[in-house]
């Protein structure tokens, strides 16, 4: 719908502009989204990207094209291509970053260093856009989402991307939360979605729900792989789960696949033994 095309800011709604960093990859996709919101007589930075100067020029560039100050830093969560260009970006910003919670866990920012910890259903007055947070855990324990109340854009995160499924990395990552997360957002007003990774996402509910129910899919390819290979780990099911996947993914594949077993066991569906293999209950 809109182009993809790093450094460039291209306007997604009135007073909302995204910009993609120079971080394209396996797991980035075409890269990180940063978005820039119209706030009062300024612009407000939603997820400044990994820690690139580049990336950080370009931000500076798009705000002096828009003839507008930084305002404040916003971020959805703190994996390693979201977060870290805050520290390079805060010398620039005269408001405080916002964001969520400090998490202990090494595939998290550990530059990560809010001014302000949000807090689920606080609003944030923009002027004419005002953004509405809704806590969402599950891809990350301390993962937000941020819904415009007028435009009903949901910035996502890694909540939801366009082109494929997150990764659930136990034990920051739950698969339980994760789809509690999504159900949630099915009671929400969302008329389009603006993810962490790729382009709009236009049909919001087809999207949240499909998600849902490719989760369920294959979650119930580990029962069944569980059923017939028992006393297993992630990593001797992997084969089996993700036979559609081509093999140099299941290395990430097995973090999903660990979140899964958790959430069999959490069912009292599956056990795991002391060495952290499991079976069918």
């Amino acid at each position: 719908m809109f182009a993809l095309t790093p450094g460039q800011p291209v306007e997604i709604d009135h007073g909302i502009w995204r910009l993609l960093a120079l971080n394209p990859g396996m797991m980035s996709g075409p890269g990180t989204n940063t978005y820039l919101i119209a706030d009062h007589d300024g612009l407000a930075v939603l997820d400044p990207g990994p820690a690139d100067s580049r990336h950080i020029d370009n931000i500076l560039k798009a705000a002096a094209t828009l003839k507008l100050p930084l305002t404040r830093v916003l971020v959805t969560h703190t994996h390693r291509d979201h977060s870290p260009g805050v520290a390079l970006l805060r010398g620039h910003c005269r408001g405080p970053v916002l964001g969520p919670v400090i998490v202990d866990d090494p595939l998290q920012d550990d530059s990560w260093a809010p001014d302000e910890v949000l807090t689920d259903g606080q609003r944030i007055d923009f002027g004419k856009l005002s953004l509405r947070v809704i806590s969402t855990p599950g891809h990350v324990s301390n993962h937000l989402c941020y819904l415009e109340e007028s435009s009903k854009i949901l910035f996502s995160g890694d909540h939801l991307i366009n082109g494929s499924t997150v990764v659930i990395a136990p034990p920051e990552g739950s698969m339980s939360d994760y789809l509690e997360s999504l159900r949630r957002l099915l009671d929400e007003p969302i008329k389009s979605i603006a993810p962490g990774h790729g382009d709009l996402l236009l049909e919001p509910i087809k999207t949240i729900e499909s998600t849902i129910s490719h989760r369920l899919a294959r979650e119930e390819k580990v029962f069944q792989a569980l059923r017939q290979q028992p006393n297993s780990s992630a990593n001797d099911l992997v084969s089996l789960v993700y036979s559609d996947v081509p093999a140099f993914l299941h290395g990430v594949a097995c973090f999903s696949l660990e979140a899964h077993l958790i959430r069999l066991a959490e069912l009292k569906l599956a056990e795991r033994d002391a060495e952290g293999r499991y079976r069918v209950v």
